[in-house]
């Protein structure tokens, strides 16, 4: 078998940690790690491997596949230049992750040791499930979320695009969370979260509107 070739884009601490999950996944073959906001963390390798300036990523359209290792939820802008250059992305699945046959995992994804993602989940493209997340059945996750280690979000839940899920949250089921909303570090969400909205607490609470990223 053809190992796929893999750019990690980004350069900082999650991206080694994203590489030691590419070396644990079969037919995946580290090749290079992007980078587009410092070029002259380009002049070092790192892990062994080469950083590329993101406007090079182009020559290696042809034969590598991508995956984003940025945690925050701005990684939009950069996932869509390098879909411009013309590279694919992969979905990077760790081994000991537990996938239920009738769940669908979007391009870019990235699912970390431990996590389980139960049936008729949807999972967007470019999301971050990171080390042990549980995700509920019927549940639904837009596009460039990331779910923070120990997250337990239950069934039938919704959350939007671009929403961020702090380590070690709960959502209880039947819960939908809007988009680019932000649930604080050990939240319990038993209300739904509008968009935009940063919510904390046990119970969690509107703690801030209209937040602008994270």
């Amino acid at each position: 078998m053809v190992a796929q070739r893999l750019v990690i884009l980004g350069t900082r601490s999650f991206a080694e940690e994203v590489a030691d999950l590419a070396e644990q996944c079969a037919g995946v073959e580290l090749a290079a790690f992007g980078e587009n906001w410092e070029r002259a963390r380009c002049a070092e390798p790192l892990l062994g491997k080469p950083v590329v300036w993101v406007e090079d990523l182009a020559a290696m359209a042809g034969d590598h596949s991508a995956v984003c290792a940025i945690g925050t939820t701005r990684r939009r802008s950069y996932v869509e230049r390098v879909r411009e250059l013309g590279l694919r992305f992969m979905t990077l699945v760790h081994p000991s992750a537990i996938l239920a046959p009738s769940a669908l995992i979007g391009p870019g994804a990235i699912v970390g040791a431990g996590v389980i993602v139960a049936a008729q989940a949807r999972v967007g493209a470019h999301v971050i499930l990171n080390r042990g997340v549980l995700l509920g059945h019927h549940t639904t996750i837009g596009d460039y979320c990331t779910v923070s280690p120990g997250a337990n979000v239950a069934g039938c839940v919704s959350i939007g695009e671009q929403s961020y899920i702090g380590i070690g949250a709960t959502v209880l089921d039947h819960r939908s969370i809007g988009r680019d909303a932000l649930v604080g570090a050990g939240a319990l969400v038993t209300r739904n979260v509008p968009d935009r909205a940063h919510v904390q607490g046990i119970p969690a609470r509107i703690v801030r509107e209209d937040i602008d990223g994270h």
